[in-house]
């Protein structure tokens, strides 16, 4: 059975510093269908446990919210990419962010480690979420060392990016499709636009 430390040790491929990016970004932010399948593969039995309300005690430490919201928020986007299951544990991530940060657990946990923490903020449809999310990612960036301020600047610029699009439109367009809603003609030309999907 995986765990919160298997799971912290496969999404950071080793120690939580800074250099984790170098060796994840692969997994983090491409789309691969063989790192899906392996995801699903050891991780699907956590992200059903987590949905379920059976892995709410580990939202009490700051390495299990961090564990809970990786299962809520990011692994759902690869195990169920394409499918509206692939959003339906936000609330739930977005809840154990909100309770993390409101009661400063965030901040005993490493700055690449924040990064994962904030993204439910900057994935919610929501501008008061949103303007919350930058903020956090600026202070991300203002705290980078010199050797990796542009590894910040660029979250801090996907969360900049977020946040125009639900100033524009409230929600995320590039998710109509896949949640049954239909798109405004705005929208329609929006998505024909290049870096227009997340």
């Amino acid at each position: 059975m995986e765990t919160a430390e298997s799971l912290h040790a496969c999404w950071f491929g080793g120690p939580a510093d800074d250099s984790a990016a170098d060796r994840q970004s692969k997994l983090w932010w491409s789309k691969s269908a063989a790192l899906d399948a392996e995801l699903a593969t050891r991780f699907t039995p956590l992200v059903e446990a987590a949905r379920a309300g059976a892995l709410d005690d580990w939202k009490a430490a700051p390495q299990g919210a961090l564990a809970f919201i990786l299962l809520t928020d990011q692994l759902p986007r690869n195990i169920y990419r394409g499918s509206a299951a692939a959003f339906g544990s936000d609330q739930a991530a977005h809840a154990a962010a909100v309770a993390a940060i409101d009661s400063g657990m965030d901040r005993q946990l490493k700055p690449i480690e924040r990064v994962f923490l904030y993204l439910p903020l900057e994935h919610a449809e929501s501008i008061a979420d949103q303007n919350r999310s930058v903020q956090l990612y600026t202070q991300l960036f203002h705290q980078a060392p010199p050797s990796r301020v542009e590894q910040y600047r660029n979250f801090l610029t996907y969360a900049l990016r977020h946040r125009r699009v639900i100033e524009r439109f409230g929600r995320f367009p590039h998710r109509n499709a896949i949640l049954g809603r239909e798109s405004t003609p705005e929208e329609v030309s929006f998505l024909q636009e290049p870096g227009s999907s997340f």
